[in-house]
């Protein structure tokens, strides 16, 4: 088994194309080693980090139980729209475009925000490679997608989940209902669903309150309903796009009050545990080290030379989203800008970055 992630482990880019060999279609390898049957679930649950998991094992008893296939990380950095459009193409983000919660419009000097994409990129411009899910139908496996239906034709489901049908609900229990009766329609069956509140739970409150507790065992409760109700041929596979941890409110890096960090910066993107810094053209070896002296070891400074253990091959029209610099923050520290990113100092839960609790996911398997 090849294996491409930080450290040499399996990523999330490979658990799609494992469920797709998993089924019988032709052209993919089961790298997961996943159990071969006719219908699968894949379930992601936002913020629900492998080590978050087992920490709290006694508020998950459903999860918990479920055998794990172990050392598979998200890839980097550890962000929503980079691991959904990993998970959803098969690709690493150096390929896929994506490489962060924002970057920059390369030849227009705009940041894109690619949850809310709110600039005027095409996202099959953007991302142009055929989903999984579009391969998985061609070689006659239903494929399809249940989610949330105000995502139904955003940026990031065009990226990432394109090309097959599209369910859209308004509620927990709705999604239980249709996730079933897609599966049931036919015999040979892939079906993507999506789960958010944990993630929204740990940004607001911590992944380390009551509040995100609760919900684990909400969602714990709700995904061991939904094993009951599949089918029992149908392999029910659950992971997440990234882990997440608590930042204490003192102590928060603010950018805007070190403007000599920001001397030959022309935008800053990313997002507080991963920023991406651009500069101006011939200044990035000289930001970097600066930002390096400056954070010292709270912080990974590292230019775009021998990126690609952290984006992969990186092609020519995605390089120029990429910043010139990149600042992955260590321990309990990121970077804010109160100009910028006023939004990110109200949170309490962060990801983003290149620790091991923000970068192992689960990969559960319920046969």
């Amino acid at each position: 088994m090849t294996l491409a992630g930080p450290g040499g482990r399996a990523t999330i880019d490979q658990v799609l194309p494992s469920v797709a060999a998993a089924l019988g279609a032709p052209g993919f390898t089961n790298t997961l080693a996943l159990p071969d049957a006719p219908r699968y679930v894949v379930f992601l649950v936002d913020g629900l980090g492998l080590d978050l998991l087992r920490e709290h094992a006694d508020a998950a008893p459903f999860l918990s139980s479920l055998k794990n296939v172990d050392d598979v990380v998200c890839g980097i950095p550890s962000t929503t729209a980079t691991s959904l459009t990993s998970l959803g193409t098969g690709l690493q983000p150096g390929a896929h475009g994506m490489v962060g919660y924002t970057s920059r419009v390369p030849g227009s000097g705009q940041r894109l925000n690619s949850l809310k994409w709110d600039q005027p990129v095409d996202p099959l411009l953007w991302q142009p490679h055929r989903t999984v899910l579009e391969r998985m139908q061609d070689a006659g496996i239903a494929a399809s997608s249940v989610n949330d239906a105000k995502f139904a034709d955003s940026g990031l489901t065009l990226c990432s989940q394109r090309g097959v049908p599209f369910h859209g609900i308004n509620s927990v229990w709705e999604r239980l209902d249709v996730v079933v009766e897609v599966v049931e329609s036919s015999t040979r069956a892939m079906t993507y669903a999506y789960e958010s509140r944990l993630d929204h739970t740990g940004h607001g409150k911590g992944c380390a309150s009551e509040e995100w507790r609760t919900m684990l065992t909400t969602i714990d409760t709700e995904l061991a309903d939904l094993r009951e109700e599949l089918p029992r041929d149908t392999v029910l596979l659950v992971t997440a796009d990234h882990g997440m941890i608590d930042l204490p409110k003192a102590d928060r890096f603010d950018v805007d009050s070190s403007a000599h960090l920001l001397d030959d910066v022309t935008l800053l993107a990313g997002e507080a545990r991963f920023r991406h810094v651009y500069t101006r053209a011939g200044a990035a070896a000289d930001v970097a080290a600066k930002w390096q002296a400056e954070l010292g070891d709270r912080v990974l400074v590292r230019t775009q030379d021998g990126i690609e253990d952290w984006f992969g091959p990186i092609a020519p029209d995605v390089r120029g989203r990429i910043g010139d610099v990149l600042v992955a923050a260590l321990g309990e520290f990121a970077v804010f800008s109160s100009r910028e990113f006023g939004i990110e100092l109200k949170m309490t839960g962060f990801h983003g970055s290149i620790s091991e609790a923000e970068l192992r996911i689960p990969v559960l398997v319920a046969p």
